[in-house]
């Protein structure tokens, strides 16, 4: 479903990623790991067409199509969706509003401030039970005083709202206690039984304890390092990095 083809990129004048291969099907769960500084959130941002991130050579693929010429807004109507590691707060917009826009956006309809389907507000309170945030957190501004498993919980909110086609988790464990990750590696499986495609951006392989990868990639330096399975995972948590040798294969 998603495939990254021999993709480099370059911020401002900077190569974050170099030549960087991997692809997800529909109903896997692919992981990519790495330290800190290794081009994960890179891979990220440049498959969602986030300005500033400039492909000097390479592609991205969705079903077989080049995304590249794809705006961010074509992206995502196309069913590409990322859950940020750090999501901004937004002043003076509620929850509700937001999450009603979204799917008023995706339904085609003129106005966005109204729900075009009548079930878009019971689907809303669902959701939010559903990634464990109380129901009346529909009337909060967006993010504006949650703390950081909250936002974690609300970025989940929106994947299961939306309903993409490939998503995109970036760091979905960190801020969270044991009961945050659980909950996590639920909604994990619940877009995996879905036949979703989902690229799983993380430092540590905690979260895998709880849902296994079908594949692991390893980043080190913009470059993939190592790839296996979840055995892979397995020795990250053992080890650490220290066995890419400095990022060699």
């Amino acid at each position: 479903m998603l495939e990254v083809r021999n993709l480099t990129v370059k911020v401002e004048e900077r190569v974050v990623l170099r030549g960087v291969s991997l692809s997800v099907n529909a109903g896997e769960v692919h992981a990519v790991m790495g330290p800190n500084g290794s081009g994960k959130s890179s891979l990220a941002y440049t498959i969602i067409g986030r300005p500033g991130y400039e492909v000097i050579e390479g592609d991205i693929l969705l079903n077989g199509k080049s995304v590249l010429e794809m705006s961010i807004d074509e992206r995502s109507r196309a069913g590409i969706l990322l859950a940020f590691q750090e999501p901004p707060a937004v002043k003076g917009l509620r929850v509700a509003v937001l999450a009603t826009a979204a799917l008023n956006k995706r339904l085609g309809a003129p106005d966005l401030t109204k729900p075009a389907d009548p079930s878009i507000p019971e689907r809303i309170y669902s959701i939010l039970e559903r990634v464990g945030l109380p129901s009346d957190y529909a009337y909060r501004e967006v993010n504006v005083g949650f703390s950081g498993g909250e936002k974690k919980r609300h970025e989940l909110f929106h994947v299961l709202l939306l309903d993409p086609k490939v998503v995109i988790l970036d760091e979905p464990d960190s801020g969270l206690d044991v009961d945050g990750v659980r909950m996590v590696a639920e909604v994990i499986k619940e877009l995996k039984n879905r036949g979703k495609a989902i690229l799983l951006i993380t430092h540590y392989a905690r979260l895998m304890r709880f849902v296994k990868p079908d594949e692991v990639t390893i980043l080190y330096n913009g470059e993939v390092a190592a790839r296996g399975g979840p055995e892979l995972a397995e020795r990250v948590e053992a080890e650490g990095y220290s066995f890419l040798n400095g990022g060699g294969r």
